[in-house]
Formats: C-alpha cells, sequence, structure tokens
C-alpha cells in the first residue's frame, strides 16, 4: 500500500513539474524604458513593377494613351483610315497623334480599339471620365466620335457621343455610367462624321479615384496602402532606378509638370526575366513623383525619393563604360539637389515654382533621401561621397541613406558597411529576400550592430517559401523577426516589405505584399503583419525576457514589447513557430503606482495553416482575430495556438 502511494505522489510531483516546465514566465520591465520608437520605424516600398504603377496603382485605364509605345499602335486596334502623325501635335515631348478620316465608303467605319492593361475593369454603376485632346484639322465644322464601352463578347453596353469643335488642341470630356460590371472590358472610339479629325492624349479614370483627384490614383490599392498607417513612403524603386541602361534610369525630373507633357520611359522590368516577359510594358510617368508625394502626405508618411547615384543596373551592366564617371556626376547630383528643391523650397525658387504650379504651394517637408540602390564595389562609395559633400553644404538638415548591397552578407556587405561609416551617412539600406528558416535564425541580427555608426534601414525583405506564395509561413516568420527590428529600435529606425504590389496577369516576381486585378484586390497574410505592426509601433522599447533574455527563438517563442505613451498602452507582440500551443504567464514589472492598468486586454491573433494563402476569390482565409482577456493585477495568463502571432495591448491609465 506504502509503494503505491508513493508512486502515486511521484506522479503528482513530475505531473507538477511538467506543467511548471510548460508554463513561460514573460517579464515586461515597464521601468526601464528603452530606445525611442522612430515615427518611421514601419512604412512602405512601391516600385513599378509587376504593373504596380500603369495598370496598377495608378488609375489610367487606356494603355499607350499618347501612342509613344516603340510600337506606336501598341494597346490599339484600328479600322478604317486611321494615320499615326508626328507634326503639329500640342505636347513637345509627347508627339504623337492620330488623324481619323473617311473611309471611302459609307459602310465601312473609322476608328480605334483600346485593350487596357490585361482587359479594362469596369464597375456596375460605376461612372468613368473619357477624356481627349483634339481638333478638327482642316475641316471648319465640328466633328463628331462615338465613345463606346464593350464587354468580353465584343458586345457594346454603354456609349455616348462627343462633339470636337475647334480647330486648336483642346481637351474635352465626358461621364460614362456603367450598367454592368465588366472586368476585361475594351474602349472603342467611332468617327461619326467626314472628318478628318486629330485625337491625343486619349485617356479614360474611374471618377471615384483616390482623394476624388483627376489624373488619380486606384482607390481601392491606395485605401489598402493607407490602411497599413505607414510612417515611411519609400520610391520610386528600387531597380528602377538604376535602368537597364542610364538612359533607362528613371528620371524624376520628367514625372513633374502637366500630365500630358510627360515623356514615355522603358520599364527595365518588361524584359529582365524571360521567362515573365512583358515587352508592353512601360512607364508613363502619369503617377510621378509629385503624386508619391501627396500620396504620402495623404498617409501621413515621411517620403523617402531615391535617386540614381550615376551608376546603371551593377546586375546587367559590368564595366566603368556603362556607367557616368566620377568626374563627369555634375547633372545627377544637381538633380538631388534639384529635387530637395521640389519637394521644400518656397514657391519662388525654380523647383519649388513647379510644385506650387501644380497645386501644392505649401512644402511637402522632405527629411531623407536615398542615394543609389543595390550598388556594390569601390564604384559605388566614391559616386556616394560627391553626392553627400553636394548636399550637406546645401541642406545639411536632409538625411541620406546609403546602400549595404544587394545581399546581407558576405563581401560585398562586409566592404560597404565600413564605407558608409567612413562616409557618415545617416542610415544605410540592407535587403534581404532569404527562405524563412532564415528569418528565424536572423531574430537577435540587430543584438551586436555597433550602436555608433550609420542606424539602419531596411529597405527591402520578404520571407521567400520554396512555393514563392505569400503564405502564413512566409508571413509569420516575417512576424517573428520583426520582433528583433523593434527590440533594436535604437539602431533599427525603418523597415519596409518589398515588393508592394502585383497584377495576377501581369507579374514579375513574388511573393509580394498586395495582389489585385482589374477590379478586386487580396491582402495577403504577410499585409496583415505589417499592418499589426504598422497600427500598434509604440513609441518606446520595453524590455522582454524569458529566464533573463530575450526571446529570440526559445522554445519556438520570439517577442518585443513596447510602451505607446501617446495612447497609454503597453503592447507585446509573440510569435509561437512550434508545433505545441505555449502557456504563458506575463509579468509587468516595475509598475509606476499612478498607472493603473485596465483589466480587460485585446489579444489579436493571426493563425492559420502554414500553407494558407488568401486569394482574389478566398481573400478572407488568413485574418486576424480578436478576443479579450482579463489582468490578474500585473499578470496575464495567456495561451498561444501553435504557428501562431500575437499582439497583446494592455490599456492604462494614470
Amino acid at each position: 500500500m506504502k509503494r503505491i502511494y508513493l508512486f502515486l505522489t511521484m506522479i503528482c510531483l513530475c505531473g507538477g513539474i511538467i506543467a511548471q516546465q510548460n508554463q513561460y514566465e514573460l517579464v515586461v520591465n515597464t521601468k526601464k524604458t528603452g530606445a525611442e520608437i522612430q515615427p518611421t520605424m514601419y512604412g512602405i516600398f512601391f516600385e513599378d513593377i509587376n504593373f504596380g504603377a500603369d495598370g496598377g496603382l495608378y488609375a489610367e485605364l487606356v494603355k499607350n494613351r499618347s501612342f509613344e509605345f516603340p510600337q506606336k499602335l501598341m494597346g490599339w486596334n484600328i479600322f478604317g483610315n486611321v494615320e499615326l502623325r508626328s507634326e503639329g501635335g500640342p505636347f513637345e515631348r509627347n508627339p504623337h497623334y492620330v488623324r481619323l478620316s473617311y473611309s471611302g465608303h459609307a459602310h465601312k467605319h473609322t476608328g480605334l480599339e483600346n485593350e487596357g492593361f490585361r482587359g479594362i475593369g469596369i464597375k456596375k454603376n460605376a461612372t468613368y471620365r473619357f477624356s481627349v485632346w483634339g481638333r478638327t484639322s482642316s475641316s471648319s465644322s465640328p466633328q463628331k466620335i462615338r465613345i463606346e464601352l464593350i464587354d468580353a463578347e465584343n458586345n457594346p453596353f454603354e456609349s455616348k457621343e462627343l462633339e470636337i469643335t475647334s480647330g486648336e488642341w483642346k481637351q474635352y470630356e465626358i461621364i460614362l455610367t456603367s450598367p454592368k460590371e465588366e472586368p476585361k472590358a475594351t474602349l472603342r472610339i467611332f468617327l461619326l462624321s467626314e472628318g478628318p479629325l486629330d485625337l491625343e492624349h486619349i485617356s479614360l479614370f474611374p471618377t471615384d479615384t483616390w482623394k476624388g483627384r483627376k489624373n488619380g490614383l486606384r482607390k481601392d490599392l491606395a485605401e489598402a496602402l493607407s490602411d497599413l498607417n505607414p510612417g515611411l513612403f519609400r520610391f520610386p524603386g528600387g531597380c528602377i532606378i538604376e535602368g537597364t541602361d542610364l538612359e533607362t534610369r528613371y528620371d524624376w525630373k520628367k514625372s513633374v509638370g502637366p500630365v500630358e507633357n510627360r515623356p514615355l520611359n522603358e520599364n527595365r522590368w518588361h524584359y529582365t526575366f524571360a521567362h515573365r516577359l512583358f515587352p508592353d510594358y512601360f512607364q508613363t510617368y502619369g503617377m510621378g513623383f509629385y503624386e508619391l508625394f501627396l500620396l504620402a502626405e495623404d498617409m501621413g508618411a515621411e517620403p523617402l525619393p531615391v535617386v540614381n547615384v550615376g551608376l546603371a543596373c551593377q546586375y546587367q551592366n559590368d564595366g566603368e563604360h556603362c556607367h557616368v564617371p566620377v568626374g563627369e556626376l555634375g547633372d545627377y547630383i544637381q538633380d538631388a539637389l534639384d529635387l530637395i528643391e521640389f519637394a521644400n523650397g518656397s514657391p519662388t525658387t525654380p523647383w519649388g515654382k513647379v510644385r506650387a504650379e501644380m497645386g501644392h504651394p505649401e512644402p511637402f517637408n522632405m527629411k531623407f533621401i536615398g542615394i543609389g540602390n543595390e550598388q556594390w564595389g569601390p564604384e559605388y562609395p566614391v559616386r556616394l561621397e560627391k553626392f553627400i559633400e553636394a548636399i550637406r553644404a546645401q541642406y545639411p538638415e536632409i538625411k541620406i541613406i546609403g546602400s549595404a548591397g544587394p545581399q546581407a552578407e558576405g563581401k560585398d556587405f562586409e566592404y560597404l558597411w565600413p564605407e558608409m561609416k567612413r562616409l557618415k551617412v545617416d542610415l544605410v539600406d540592407e535587403h534581404y529576400y532569404r527562405p524563412p528558416q532564415w528569418f528565424l535564425d536572423n531574430a537577435a541580427r540587430y543584438d551586436s550592430y555597433d550602436r555608433n555608426g550609420p542606424k539602419v534601414f531596411a529597405g527591402e525583405y520578404a520571407s521567400h517559401h520554396t512555393t514563392r506564395a505569400n503564405n502564413f509561413e512566409s508571413a509569420l516568420t516575417e512576424a517573428s523577426f520583426m520582433t528583433g527590428l523593434e527590440r533594436n529600435a535604437d539602431i533599427v529606425h525603418m523597415a519596409t516589405y518589398a515588393p508592394l504590389l502585383a497584377h495576377v496577369d501581369a507579374w514579375q516576381w513574388r511573393p509580394d505584399l498586395i495582389w489585385f486585378d482589374n477590379l478586386r484586390m487580396v491582402r495577403t497574410p504577410n499585409y496583415y503583419v505589417q499592418q499589426l505592426y504598422g497600427h500598434h509601433a509604440g513609441t518606446n522599447v520595453l524590455p522582454i525576457t524569458w529566464n533573463n533574455a530575450p526571446l529570440t527563438g526559445q522554445e519556438g517563442l520570439y517577442a518585443s514589447s513596447v510602451i505607446d505613451k501617446n495612447k497609454k498602452e503597453i503592447i507585446i507582440k509573440l510569435s509561437n513557430v512550434s508545433e505545441e500551443e505555449r502557456a504563458l504567464s506575463i509579468r509587468l514589472d516595475g509598475l509606476e503606482k499612478k498607472m493603473q492598468l485596465h483589466q480587460q486586454v485585446e489579444v489579436i491573433s493571426l493563425s492559420a495553416e502554414m500553407d494558407a494563402v488568401n486569394s482574389l476569390d478566398n481573400p478572407a482565409v488568413v485574418l486576424p482575430q480578436s478576443a479579450y482577456q482579463s489582468m490578474q493585477r500585473n499578470s496575464l495568463q495567456l495561451t498561444v495556438a501553435p504557428n501562431s502571432f500575437n499582439v497583446v495591448i494592455i490599456d492604462y491609465s494614470n
């Protein structure tokens, strides 16, 4: 009997020990307020890849609207008597236009059709602004055209007539209202009169754009960006800053001024990958630097424009002969200085005047500039130094961002960091596209970084699953890694996922944060991770430990904690990448007497099967879910699900 009693006692003791072992006590030190979290900590990065601008965020629905593609009628079908002309057009930098004339037979028609960007997405009961620059040419009598929207079965479902009344170039517009939804419509224009009639800059926009602007942005995509609550907006790239060659680099000066006179630029992504070839992918600059600065302002994000450093893409150009000689960088340096004037200068300055004439006399208050993208080797710092000298001399308040190259480690990375310190850049841009395990293994990456040199900008990163899908595993590993960014907010001042947008019918690169077609968009699991960090960034770091050490993967747990002194919240971010649930006891130590914790605590969880994805047809497979629990004095008992990311929000008052 004694043996049985002893045996039962041992079982109870072992059970207690196991229970103790399975209880993880996390301690948040509220007395030791840590580094300030920069308002720019979590942001977004836009590059015109995957039809991210024309055909994407830029709401224009007509492809090749000014007939300036190398194949001048790409995107257009013509019928009857249509002639492409270049003499006497209204816009110097977009000289081409079409002349529509009588076909020669009463039963033959003259006109043209535009296919849009993989079709034209039209919503039911929505209104669309058709506009065109036109003139009656040699005829003094008014000329008439009919504008039609055609469905996928070639049936017109909306049409209106428009009269061109002047022999001088003028802009005309009408509003079309759609009675049906059509994801892949066509725009058709008929000549109804004798002609001849000249047409240029043929455009179709939804009237319901972001902020209602005429030359506006696609509303659902812009809203999704704003919903991230970004503190930073980096643009316009990325590799398009460099161009395949210097002639095709992104030139910000060509992207401002009247939209009709912004010249076409070749997009380097249209043929970069032979297996994802899109020879109809160009940049009209319709969504140029002015529109991107406006978007940053709309979102409350700090603008971070990037300019070319005098180097073409080094992946595609081997040798100094491909780049601007160091002694001939004057124009490129002046471009950087003029950009600062465009953003911040008085309307009495040359480039401040351009901004003011576009509708924004107040400065954009730009604080940061990136010089170069993923450059490497000695050819980069020798050029960067010239930019730094000029910018520091004229605009010492502007923070300059240099590059650590295209990799997160290795020879180029190890060479560039000391060079960035020598040049005293303000931040160094690090990029890492790596497998999920890399993100877990590198959660402590910045724990040992030098605190005395430049700060870190994690400018492009994404967890690349073997499938390259935006599945939950990629999102969870990013969330885990980001606890290390947050814990090291004294050295990491900015972070932006990349790339941002991708059209499902026209992408070159994946994974991407937001996917879309002509009418719909879907927020990926990765999007919700970024959103949770962006909305719960906090103002200062608070240490959170288990067994007196930060959680950087022990027992599959990753954690960071912050205090938001403005919202009066203590926020804990927890990832559990193990296959088992974890029972946690979270204790808040060092509470000030005046700090009264609210007993109801919100816990936002993101959890799913590791291969789960959100799609256009099923956009809600992975969504954050909120629940509420009660504090017990200064402690919270919390069980976190396996493979989950959790945000704990503890309100307080004082």
